[in-house]
């Protein structure tokens, strides 16, 4: 579930960077008005891609809803797979908006950055509870949760300085794919210029607040793992550390090659990965019993 799901979001930043968010139209849920459209151009194919597999995904989270709900008491696992559910909703809801609302292809508003900033937020809380559900129907439900004093504190700040560094990655990206560069000196001059358009000054400012969050997850990761932590915990913070500082260098190699669609692929998978993991470890660090 949670890799067709990461497909799916890996699809939907090719369907931004190629400019293909028009293909099906300003309609929704059709395709320029027609269940199964007549592929008019590779642009129309590639958004009507993302829709189909975007509700074969959404009945997927929904099967598994109804699974949780059959094969679990209440408790953790149900909460997630509803969570999931429902942020599947606001998904497509978010999706939706962005077609109707023609926040797609060469719109440059404010609006449309700010839709980007929302549906990468829904994004992440979505992969998050999907994770959830697979890591603890698989290793097993906590039987309470408790707040491990500063090590919990670090772990959720560390998940919201991810979150902010997502935001500013997919405008970021957005800005990458409307006001392309020749060069890197290009680039840099165009994000220095007093009259650049927002989304080109603030493209300056995702490298800054990986190196800070970057930094500031390392350190936060250090202290986390200092007492109580498992072997399990432990190989997850190394992942977590591992990852992230993979995801600075793919990000600074994207810069420097002006951002090829591959490679930005790449970059938000290692992003997504980042999450996940950060995720289980917060979670796994919250759900020891008390006095266990």
């Amino acid at each position: 579930m949670v890799a067709f799901t990461l497909g799916v979001i890996l699809w939907g930043a090719y369907v931004r960077a190629s400019g293909s968010g028009a293909g099906c139209g300003s309609s929704w849920p059709t395709c320029n008005g027609e269940v199964i459209p007549r592929p008019r151009s590779i642009q129309t194919v590639i958004e009507f891609t993302h829709r189909a597999t975007s509700g074969i995904d959404f009945l997927a989270v929904l099967v598994q809803l109804v699974w949780a709900r059959r094969a679990f008491a209440p408790g953790p696992v149900r909460r997630a797979a509803a969570a999931a559910m429902a942020l599947m909703v606001t998904e497509a809801l978010v999706g939706a908006g962005l077609v109707i609302f023609e926040h797609v292809a060469g719109d440059t508003s404010v609006a449309r950055a700010v839709w980007t900033a929302v549906h990468l937020t829904n994004t992440f809380l979505l992969v998050a509870a999907l994770t959830l559900v697979a890591f603890w129907s698989t290793r097993g439900e906590p039987r309470g949760f408790r707040w491990p004093g500063v090590a919990g504190a670090l772990g959720v700040a560390a998940l919201l300085g991810t979150l902010v560094l997502g935001i500013s990655g997919a405008i970021t990206a957005l800005g990458d794919t409307l006001f392309q560069s020749k060069t890197l000196a290009e680039g840099i001059r165009q994000d220095l210029s007093p009259t650049a358009h927002f989304l080109v000054k603030l493209r300056v400012l995702h490298p800054v607040a990986g190196l800070l969050v970057g930094g500031f997850l390392l350190a936060s990761l250090g202290r986390m793992l200092e007492k109580d932590a498992t072997p399990w915990d432990r190989r997850l913070g190394w992942t977590a550390g591992g990852l992230f500082v993979a995801q600075v260098a793919v990000g600074f190699t994207n810069l420097g090659l002006l951002a090829p669609i591959p490679l930005q692929m790449v970059h938000l998978l290692v992003a997504d990965l980042v999450w996940m993991t950060l995720v289980v470890l917060v979670a796994g660090r919250m759900s020891r019993p008390v006095g266990g």
